[in-house]
């Protein structure tokens, strides 16, 4: 799964939540915006933070919020807690389990 923080109309960043169905894997993928502009974005859409240019935070209540309706897997609940758990045993968690730490990367359309 994909959060990605990309330019919109009028220049103004959108957020998207991308490659639902794929639970291996989450970042945050940021594109020709900069690091004010995408955690400004971030937090205006409820989903985290950018805490630098290579670390964000994305909230775990509202990224499966955002997610879900996009699933198609039957048993997607099942997997998105289960990344949830796995992260959270790699100890990529904060505020107390509620938030998921998660890479910056480039976004494709950057």
């Amino acid at each position: 799964m994909i959060v990605e923080v990309v330019g919109g109309t009028d220049e103004v960043p959108e957020v998207q939540v991308v490659d639902v169905d794929d639970l291996t894997r989450l970042h945050l993928a940021v594109g020709a915006v900069t690091d004010e502009e995408a955690d400004q974005a971030l937090q205006a859409a409820g989903l985290g933070r950018l805490v630098d240019g290579d670390n964000g935070v994305l909230d775990v209540a509202a990224l499966r919020a955002a997610a879900e309706p996009k699933a198609g897997a039957a048993d997607w609940g099942g997997q998105f807690d289960a990344m949830v758990a796995s992260a959270a045993e790699k100890g990529w968690t904060a505020d107390d389990g509620a938030s998921l730490r998660v890479h910056v990367e480039p976004a494709a359309s950057a």
